[in-house]
């Protein structure tokens, strides 16, 4: 199933002064087990080493898990360890925007705000 993806960008001011600006954007995922799909707003994170799924997120939206050989153990933006757990699982799937369709990896992981964080290169 293709999206037609819209881009969405919202800039704002948080209360804690660490982050001057959230920048988000519309993305289709696609379910590469069920070949469909869900749109999602994402964080866009320059500081991010990783693409991110909540794990509640994987849940809800019945994404398929791909257990990894090693836990990745990965720090959140103030710098501190994730404590919900390290990253186990992977989810396969292709994400669409604007036209484009990109298959990637995601890693699902629990205690995020976002349901998807996508580094930005």
């Amino acid at each position: 199933m293709l999206f037609r993806v819209v881009e969405n960008i919202s800039m704002y001011n948080l209360d804690n002064g660490n982050i001057l600006r959230e920048v988000t954007v519309k993305i289709g995922l696609e379910r590469i087990n069920m070949q469909e799909g869900v749109i999602v707003e994402a964080l866009l994170n320059s500081r991010a080493t990783r693409l991110v799924m909540s794990s509640e997120f994987t849940r809800k939206q019945e994404f398929k898990l791909k257990r990894i050989e090693n836990s990745i153990y990965i720090r959140n933006m103030n710098g501190i360890f994730n404590k919900e757990r390290p990253i186990e699982n992977i989810v396969e799937v292709n994400i669409y925007y604007q036209g484009h369709r990109e298959w990637t990896e995601i890693n699902d992981i629990g205690g995020q705000k976002w349901n998807v964080i996508l580094e930005m290169l």
